[in-house]
């Protein structure tokens, strides 16, 4: 069952975990299909292997280990998805396999479980790939061929990733291309308008709450804008939302139960936080991308944000 954690009185919503993550598959499907359309063929083997090898990891630890199977909560398959959509679509097979056994042996599993879990599962497989199998995530980012012989990617070929691009030549912004997603770079990232559509859905459904997205976002433009050196009568920060892994780190991984606070208030700290960290590591940092770390980062800040952040007891005044 899932819960909102709150001071009394507490009321029951009646939601369920499984109901919460076919929602969450139902809000990413948009953007799997335009991955499949401008990608093809290795797009959807990268989002299978993916897929499958997370619910297989978990239901094999869970027998092993003497647990109940819980691969049917479709828990698993939504952190194989993600963790696809932050991949380049011509990456060796075996890679999304290795990144769903960190994903769910050892960085949901070993803590306990869905729930128990520190980091954002999907993200640490992505952190543990990108640090150990730079090479091969750098060659799958290619350019979408026509999206009617996408299928067969006859003409994709390898390139910058267009953040790349516009961290090299600010001026460098497309943003038709960027909003319906016929750019490189990984599965579920390029396509900005399928993102947005899928978080306004999660939040019309109360799946998640605005203050992480909302936050996370305005941190970012807002910081770009004062730090960029070309100053702010640009559109580059606004460009920059639109690029890497932004929307889906803010509507999708960062908003994830057990790895976000669970006040209002603590949520808008645990927003700014990671958009501060993703635009340091973007204009300043070795990798163009920044998106994955600093919601890593935060999810390690979540207990102390808990801890000095709580909400008022209901009937009684602040201290």
């Amino acid at each position: 069952m899932a819960y909102s954690v709150a001071p009394t009185p507490h009321i029951y919503t009646g939601n369920r975990i499984d109901r919460t993550m076919q929602l969450v598959i139902i809000a990413l499907t948009p953007a799997a299909l335009l991955g499949i359309l401008f990608f093809g063929l290795p797009a959807l083997l990268v989002m299978l292997a993916a897929v499958i090898s997370a619910v297989v990891f978990e239901a094999a630890y869970q027998k092993l280990t003497g647990r109940p199977v819980t691969i049917y909560d479709c828990s698993a398959a939504v952190t194989g998805l993600l963790l696809a959509f932050t991949l380049p679509p011509n990456v060796p097979i075996w890679l999304p396999v290795v990144g769903s056994f960190v994903a769910i042996v050892i960085a949901k599993q070993m803590f306990g479980g869905l729930g128990y879990n520190i980091l954002n599962p999907a993200l640490a497989g992505r952190a543990v790939l990108t640090l150990s199998f730079t090479q091969h995530i750098a060659m799958g980012f290619n350019t979408p061929g026509s999206p009617r012989l996408g299928w067969f990617s006859p003409d994709t070929i390898t390139s910058a990733t267009p953040l790349s691009q516009a961290n090299i030549s600010p001026d460098f912004q497309d943003y038709i291309d960027a909003l319906l997603g016929n750019i490189g770079g990984a599965i579920g990232e390029t396509a900005a308008i399928a993102l947005i559509l899928g978080g306004l859905f999660l939040l019309a459904m109360k799946v998640i709450t605005w203050h992480i997205p909302v936050s996370l976002l305005a941190t970012v433009y807002i910081l770009t804008l004062i730090l960029h050196p070309d100053g702010p009568l640009n559109a580059y920060a606004f460009y920059q939302l639109l690029l890497g892994g932004l929307l889906l780190g803010a509507f999708f991984m960062a908003t994830d139960y057990p790895t976000s606070p669970i006040s209002a208030k603590g949520k808008l700290v645990f927003g700014i936080g990671c958009g501060v960290i993703t635009v340091l590591i973007r204009l300043y940092g070795v990798f163009p991308e920044g998106v994955v770390f600093a919601i890593l980062f935060m999810n390690l800040c979540v207990p102390l944000i808990d801890r000095y952040i709580r909400p008022r007891v209901f009937g009684t005044k602040k201290r």
